[in-house]
């Protein structure tokens, strides 16, 4: 049975699907729709087979052994095994930023990296509260998911831009006379409309299925962990360090980071890749767990 988190990720990848329809449409009626799809067709394939090693790249992360991190390994192993997935493939990310993110297109095809930050700060029980989380996200295919949001959500910014661009120049008809040329006033300030306001709307829904993820994975994380607090102290810990000592990544990425690792203060909710922390400290204290 679906979630509520999950029926709320559906609904918005739903909503968004159909504001990419709805721009290719107004850009070449039947032909733009197709091309819309078409576009992000391609993008998604491209996304599905290269978005973790392009992620892991981007991160500087390097694959470590179980010889160099035995006590790493044998946690991601022994939650793996919980959590009912393949063991993933574990990296290490030389930044004292404390910091964690998993990647890959499936449970079967999957990396863990932790900053070499995170496994100086942590105990051992908060440090399997972190990759619990992390595992979860794996288990729940959020890698594919938010990838897969990115790209149709770049989709729809990349048609509007086109969109605005060609009624900036010419569309509608905007040389006609007489009544024609009020009709193509009105086409030309809708199509500017559409093309201003579609990528904000996009870029809303993307981060807020990102938020939404991360709550799943705090409650599923909490569940392969068997307990919620080590999590919740972890974040706490993890929101005071990163403001401290915030990474440098790519913006694209910050929504892999178990926190957002580009500052650790708030931001205005509607605009955040992350939850707030305490919100997630809060809901996590207060689950009951039927061990």
């Amino acid at each position: 049975m679906l979630s509520s988190h999950n029926i709320r990720t559906l609904f918005l990848i739903v909503l968004l699907t159909g504001i990419l329809m709805a721009i290719g449409g107004l850009l070449g009626g039947l032909s733009g729709l197709v091309t819309a799809l078409v576009i992000a067709f391609a993008m998604n394939f491209f996304v599905y087979w290269f978005s973790d090693s392009l992620a892991l790249r981007m991160a500087h992360a390097k694959p470590v052994s179980e010889q160099e991190q035995p006590r790493l390994h044998q946690m991601v192993e022994r939650l793996a095994q919980r959590a009912h997935i393949p063991k993933p493939k574990v990296y290490l990310i030389d930044n004292d930023s404390p910091n964690a993110f998993a990647t890959g297109r499936s449970p079967s095809h999957a990396a863990v990296a932790c900053t070499s930050g995170i496994l100086r700060l942590m105990s051992e029980k908060e440090l399997e509260g972190v990759l619990a989380h992390e595992l979860a996200h794996v288990k729940n295919r959020d890698t594919l998911t938010m990838s897969v949001v990115a790209t149709v959500a770049g989709a729809i910014t990349f048609i509007a831009n086109m969109l605005t661009w060609g009624m900036m120049f010419g569309g509608f008809g905007g040389r006609n006379s007489g009544g024609k040329g009020s009709a193509a006033g009105l086409g030309l300030v809708i199509a500017l409309l559409v093309g201003i306001l579609a990528p904000i709307a996009a870029m809303l829904v993307q981060l807020a299925i990102s938020r939404s993820r991360e709550f799943q994975a705090d409650a599923s994380g909490a569940r392969i962990n068997g307990d919620p607090y080590p999590l919740a102290d972890a974040l706490q810990k993890l929101e005071t360090a990163v403001q401290r000592k915030p990474m440098e990544v790519n913006q694209a990425t910050a929504h892999l980071y178990i926190v957002n690792p580009l500052s650790g203060k708030s931001m205005s909710r509607l605009f955040s890749t992350h939850p707030p922390v305490e919100e997630r400290v809060r809901r996590l204290r207060g689950m009951r767990m039927s061990l």
